[in-house]
């Protein structure tokens, strides 16, 4: 089965992100943190059954409003 998974983008927030919206949704939880050289790298988290993932982008990249979208697909089919 696919599956949809929203990636949102930050400087250097996303485990503040991630912290913050568990706080708001009852059914939340944390799946992982990704840490190199001691700084979170992504997170990847659950919000009602939906999971999300988060990345640092650095400031190179701006926060926008932009939503990236990634499918899974466990098949491997096309």
């Amino acid at each position: 089965m696919l599956t949809i998974t929203p990636f949102l983008w930050f400087d250097t927030q996303a485990e503040e992100a991630m912290t913050f919206y568990a706080t708001i949704f009852k059914r939340s939880k944390v799946i992982s943190v990704n840490r190199a050289q001691g700084k979170v790298m992504s997170v990847q988290f659950e919000l009602e059954g939906q999971q999300f993932m988060a990345l640092n982008a650095g400031p190179h990249y701006k926060f926008t409003e932009a939503v990236l979208r990634g499918v899974r697909n466990p098949a491997g089919n096309r």
